[in-house]
């Protein structure tokens, strides 16, 4: 693999989830193993989640598999992502629910590891993630490659410098930039520019993010940058 997708696995017998997780880490995937529905509704709310793939039992305490392929589907940041169940419960109807919530794939245990990484990758290959480029934080998106912003799912519609900025502040979002650094960063005609500059850019840029700008903090005395008590 040219870039290390990320893997969400939900699994609540951990004798099960250790060597399914190890097995994935050791073909190159990061693995996120949770046991429980709400732990991974908490992984995909975290503000730096990065989840390229879901595996998710159906029969877990607190939140089943099922509400979670339901949230993955809502969620602005990972609705596309591949997600296949891979659970005992053999029953056709539960194929069908797991299949009308929006799974990809559905894997009935017991299933060997090789099987399963075999559906991985190829899942992959049919909903390419460009995981090297695309940044995100909380809600905020964003595609270099295609120059696209999102906040909350809806596009927003950002000038160059503006996009600059917020390519900035997301590819470190645990950095606070002082406004010279914002400056030379963003485009070779504003290096000399008033420091105020930057903050009207940030300004703007807040209102167009609308509820999600404030993602973005002022750090009294030092500058901008994201905000870092929403990155856990």
């Amino acid at each position: 693999m040219d870039v290390n997708y990320t893997v969400l696995l939900l699994e609540d017998e951990s004798e099960a989830a250790e060597m399914l997780a190890n097995y994935l880490e050791m073909q190159g995937f990061d693995v996120l193993s949770v046991s429980s529905g709400k732990q991974a509704l908490d992984e995909l709310s975290a503000p730096s989640a990065s989840i390229d793939l879901a595996i998710l039992d159906i029969m877990v305490p607190e939140v089943d598999g099922i509400d979670v392929c339901r949230s993955i589907r809502k969620h602005p940041a990972f609705s596309s992502i591949p997600i296949i169940f891979l659970t005992a419960r053999d029953q056709e109807r539960d194929e069908i629910y797991g299949l009308e919530a929006g799974a990809d794939d559905y894997i009935a245990k017991p299933a060997s590891l090789k099987l399963i990484e075999a559906r991985v990758k190829s899942l992959l290959r049919r909903n390419p993630v460009r995981k090297a480029t695309l940044l995100r934080f909380g809600d905020i998106t964003l595609d270099p490659h295609t120059i696209e912003a999102k906040a909350g799912g809806r596009p927003v519609e950002l000038t160059h410098t503006e996009f600059n900025i917020l390519k900035l502040f997301l590819t470190q979002p645990n950095k606070v930039y002082t406004r010279q650094e914002i400056l030379e960063q963003i485009s070779d005609d504003e290096k000399f520019v008033f420091d105020r500059t930057v903050d009207v850019h940030v300004k703007n840029l807040r209102i167009k993010l609308g509820e999600s700008g404030n993602a973005i903090k002022t750090y009294r005395g030092t500058g901008y940058g994201m905000n870092r008590s929403m990155s856990g």
